[in-house]
């Protein structure tokens, strides 16, 4: 059970840190106020979520989670710039960032059907399933 619980934090916290990076190399982006705003909710919310992880791990594992790294971010960052290069409207956006929520949505099923996590862990992934389907429904009007 305690593989199974840092496996899930990590993923979880992957997961916010992936969507902190989305969120970033996209704004600069976006020129609706009313996008922009989303947005930056979803930064927020992608922080605060990776903020309380890091908060948790110490009592599961030593050390910190584990972030995406530089290779990821870069490629991350990369896959914007080529996708957005003729398209930044509000579509191509949303659509992009629909992508990475869905991804995040998968995962987190994933680790919610495993039955060998700790209460406090699947409280985490569901509050991130639940920002993820929520982001679904508020990102889908700009499409």
């Amino acid at each position: 059970m305690e593989k199974e619980n840092i496996n899930a934090l990590d993923e979880i916290h992957k997961g916010a840190c992936m969507g902190i990076d989305a969120v970033h190399f996209t704004l600069d982006k976006v020129e609706d106020c009313e996008l922009k705003k989303v947005l930056e909710n979803m930064y927020d919310d992608y922080d605060q979520l990776a903020k309380s992880i890091e908060e948790i791990y110490p009592d599961y594992n030593e050390g910190k989670p584990h972030e995406t790294g530089m290779m990821t971010k870069a490629m991350t960052w990369y896959g914007i710039e080529m996708k957005t290069l003729t398209d930044t409207s509000n579509s191509k956006i949303a659509e992009l960032l629909l992508q990475g929520v869905n991804m995040g949505i998968i995962e987190g099923r994933k680790i919610l059907n495993q039955k060998k996590i700790d209460d406090n862990i699947r409280k985490v992934v569901s509050k991130y399933i639940t920002m993820q389907e929520t982001s679904v429904e508020v990102l889908k009007k700009y499409l």
